[in-house]
């Protein structure tokens, strides 16, 4: 099969930009893409050498193993070849894996049942021990595989690492110098304070710190060591990779505790999945996925090794917060508001454990100060429950077929003659006329949400289809629906309907703070809406403020007054609160909690909550007493982390010793259990 020209220059430039990002990364210790988004170029030149065997060269990054020796460092001939792990990034390719295998082993006539080992893989710098006699002669880094850096004078430093062992036997072993991410964060803010350039990943300053002339510099860093494969010994040889890690234990080596032997790869698959979450943070060190091994070793030599690496072995690495992926269009999302968002749609990518195929580009000062382009690669990234957002071009893959995108002036989202206007001061692009069915959609949807009077029964997709049937148009229009307009419409039974009129009905009776979430008005969240209900008690008073009142409320700016002043002004906006007040007992909000179990205490929220979404979470935290902040600070108490937590958010708690909470932990303090 002929390969298609655009395949051909898209494998030319990532074999460039992979090899140039590798030397980077293996040979200066430096990085200017992350470690993840690297993968992510990998991982697609391996999957375009699958579909087109043609494609493979001999000095493909998929082909040889990465790193050279620097020149000022002695060399060393390894007496066992090293090797490079292949990458799997999903439970699907681990599977195959498995299959391939027992695939494998029945073509040489051996038991076609593997058991496997599963290890955390530490994100270090690989390292070859030599003991003689049992005593370390040599320590290596693994360089092109065939020659190594000779760096016995530095990992000597590291205390865990003993320099005799207790049965005077020969040895050559393989493990990973790690730095640890508490000491990683005091280097660099050492580092900073000093005006010297930072590390990017404790995995370069480990590196940075094992590949130097002056011994010192390791002496003075908290390494660490795990050792994990034997390549010879004069003692006999462990049968299995499990019996190689208690072997290494017996002699006192330091081995990563946390291991899996099991005949089951789903075993494996949960194994991977329990570690990608908080279990992950509570360690001291940096982890980038698990290695998974065919546990018996008669098996393994069965198998061999192909030019890169072992067939018996593979790194599944952890969900990646940074990918790379191919802007392959942009278009225009309006929002509640009339207020106009670009977003990029995304060759689909696999970022944080979920397929992205969209992301926000903010707004247009956004795309020109990033150059962003239709069919640009870029790195796309996702922290926690952040939206995904771009981050980076990688214009090295740029073509010149590549186009610029500029905002419209007029977009069929915003109804009307579809004109779009600047807001002035801001970044921002709207609608003129905000009258268009998409963004009546969004604000009918949102008053029915989460937030504001969550109305159980009433999801998006049951506004728009009520819209569509002219049911609704306005907010006061849920609570005229009938049991007879609902089972006239598709997909509603008798129940269905009853259902949701009894949410209608619960809903009635509303918080004020909760009801002008509801409204949509410009600048007013869930916070700011507490703090004007708290103020003003009715929505009688809040209507009459003038915004000199609005903006000497704590908490309220003058544009979050001009807002909310300009908004209660409008007479149709005052003409449909009349028409919804009507319907609703609208309820006073209590004033600020000044105790309770979080008093005083400030509280970031990050990742995913398995019991609460975000806005519930720091609900609870206001009920407690406690005041909720977007970022760490000196000033934070706690931070309640949940799955895939903010890397920024949880090294700098790690940093200023503030006190990280689990799910569990939380719904003890605000309880009081705790």
């Amino acid at each position: 099969m002929a390969v298609p020209r655009d395949t051909e220059e898209r494998a030319k430039k990532l074999r460039d930009a992979i090899t140039a990002y590798r030397t980077e990364y293996h040979e200066r210790d430096t990085s200017s893409i992350s470690p993840e988004a690297l993968d992510s170029l990998k991982h697609e030149l391996a999957q375009l050498e699958a579909e087109y065997p043609e494609l493979i060269t001999p000095n493909s990054p998929t082909q040889i193993v990465s790193g050279t020796v620097l020149p000022e460092l002695a060399k060393v001939k390894h007496a066992v070849p090293q090797w490079s792990l292949n990458d799997a990034f999903d439970a699907e390719e681990v599977r195959e894996f498995d299959a391939r295998m027992r695939r494998e082993l029945a073509k040489r006539g051996v038991d076609t049942s593997p058991q496997y080992s599963a290890e955390l893989k530490i994100d270090g710098l690989h390292i070859i021990l030599t003991y003689e006699k049992g005593k370390l002669i040599t320590a290596a880094t693994r360089g092109d595989g065939v020659i190594g850096e000779e760096v016995t004078h530095n990992v000597r430093t590291i205390r865990s690492l003993p320099q005799t062992l207790p049965d005077p036997i020969d040895l050559i072993v393989e493990g990973e110098v790690y730095l640890t991410r508490s000491g990683f964060i005091a280097l660099n803010k050492k580092r900073e304070a000093e005006g010297l350039p930072l590390f990017a990943n404790p995995r370069n300053a480990a590196a940075g710190s094992i590949r130097q002339l002056d011994s010192r510099i390791a002496t003075e860093r908290p390494l660490g060591i795990f050792l994990y494969d034997i390549d010879a010994t004069s003692a006999p040889f462990p049968k299995t990779q499990s019996d190689e890690l208690a072997f290494l234990t017996s002699l006192g080596l330091p081995t990563e505790p946390h291991h899996l032997h099991t005949k089951a790869i789903d075993d494996v698959i949960d194994f991977w999945k329990q570690w990608q979450g908080s279990a992950r943070e509570k360690i001291d060190y940096q982890l980038d996925g698990v290695v998974i091994k065919v546990d018996e070793r008669a098996q393994q030599e069965a198998l061999g090794f192909t030019g890169k690496g072992p067939r018996f072995a593979v790194a599944l690495k952890f969900p990646a917060e940074q990918v790379t992926t191919i802007v392959e269009d942009i278009t225009l999302q309006v929002g509640r508001t009339g207020v106009l968002t670009p977003v990029a749609h995304l060759r689909p990518v696999a970022v944080a454990g979920t397929t992205v195929a969209r992301a926000t580009l903010h707004n247009e000062d956004f795309i020109k100060e990033k150059d962003i382009r239709i069919g640009d690669t870029v790195i796309l990234q996702k922290a926690g429950d952040i939206i995904p957002e771009v981050v980076q071009v990688l214009s090295e893959f740029r073509t010149g077929k590549e186009k610029k995108w500029k905002f419209p002036t007029h977009s069929p989202l915003c109804g009307g003659n579809g004109a779009i206007e600047r807001v002035p001061g801001v970044a921002a692009y709207r609608c003129k006329v905000v009258d268009s069915f998409e963004i009546q959609e969004r604000r009918l949807a949102h008053f029915t949400g989460k937030s504001a009077l969550d109305i159980d029964g009433l999801g998006k997709q049951t506004v728009r289809l009520l819209m569509e049937h002219e049911l609704v148009g306005e907010f006061h229009d849920f609570f005229d629906l009938t049991k007879d307009e609902l089972l006239g419409l598709p997909g509603f039974k008798e129940k269905s309907a009853d259902n949701l009129l009894a949410g209608v009905n619960a809903a009635r009776k509303v918080s004020l703070d909760r009801l002008l979430v509801g409204l949509s008005i410009p600048h007013v969240g869930d916070e700011t809406a507490l703090l004007l209900a708290q103020e003003f008690g009715t929505l009688e008073k809040l209507a009459k403020a003038s915004e000199e009142d609005l903006s000497k409320v704590k908490g309220i700016g003058d544009i979050v007054a001009a807002s909310v002043h300009a908004w209660f002004s409008d007479t149709e906006n005052t003409a449909s609160l009349a028409r919804l007040t009507k319907h609703l007992s609208v309820q006073k909000v209590a004033g600020p909690v000044t105790s309770g179990p979080l008093a005083g205490a400030t509280v970031v929220v990050t990742g995913t909550l398995e019991g609460y979404s975000r806005e519930e979470a720091e609900t609870l935290v206001r009920r407690a007493g406690g005041e909720v902040s977007g970022s760490v600070s000196k000033k934070t108490t706690y931070v309640l982390a949940g799955e895939n937590p903010g890397a920024s958010k949880y090294d700098k708690a790690q940093e200023l010793g503030v006190r990280v909470l689990s799910e569990s932990e939380f719904k003890d303090l605000i309880s009081g259990r705790a």
